[in-house]
């Protein structure tokens, strides 16, 4: 099985670290920003195929560390002399994004602007996959299963606001 965290025979410590921290440190200070609003997803009238709010730390754990392995490939690929600037950018701004998203949904309940915003994030997504693409495929298919994730997340959304908000 090939080592995802080596390209053509490099690793680096400091740039794993560097990216779970960048990765995790943004959901984990919106859901700290939300923290007394989060269980309001249990309340919510939600369409029968919403998952049970116990799933979503599970997923939304491995997703940030797929995503984060996916950007620490492109960091080091950047010491390797690849122009990684785009995929970068994009990526903080899709995290951006990620955290807006939640406090537009669970501390502000804005289920209609989170559901805008959310198709703006799922861009960003698109944008940084296709950038990654262009610099190391691997780091792109660990965007896949966010990228889906995102879309089940957009339609439970729309769901949600239009049977709460509407």
């Amino acid at each position: 099985m090939k080592n995802i965290f080596k390209i053509n025979g490099k690793k680096s410590l400091k740039l794993i670290l560097y990216s779970l921290i960048i990765t995790y440190i943004v959901p984990f200070i919106a859901i700290f920003i939300s923290k007394d609003d989060i269980n309001i997803y249990n309340e919510l009238i939600k369409p029968s195929f919403a998952p049970p709010s116990k799933v979503f730390p599970i997923i939304w754990g491995v997703l940030y560390f797929f995503m984060a392995i996916a950007f620490y490939r492109i960091l080091l690929l950047r010491d390797q002399g690849k122009n990684i600037k785009n995929a970068k950018k994009y990526y903080l701004i899709q995290l951006f994004l990620n955290f807006i998203w939640i406090i537009l949904f669970f501390k502000l309940r804005l289920y209609g602007l989170a559901f805008i915003e959310l198709l703006i994030l799922l861009i960003f997504i698109l944008l940084t996959t296709f950038q990654f693409y262009s610099v190391d495929k691997l780091a792109s298919f660990l965007m896949i299963p966010y990228i889906i994730w995102v879309c089940f997340a957009g339609v439970l959304n729309f769901y949600i606001w239009v049977f709460n908000e509407m």
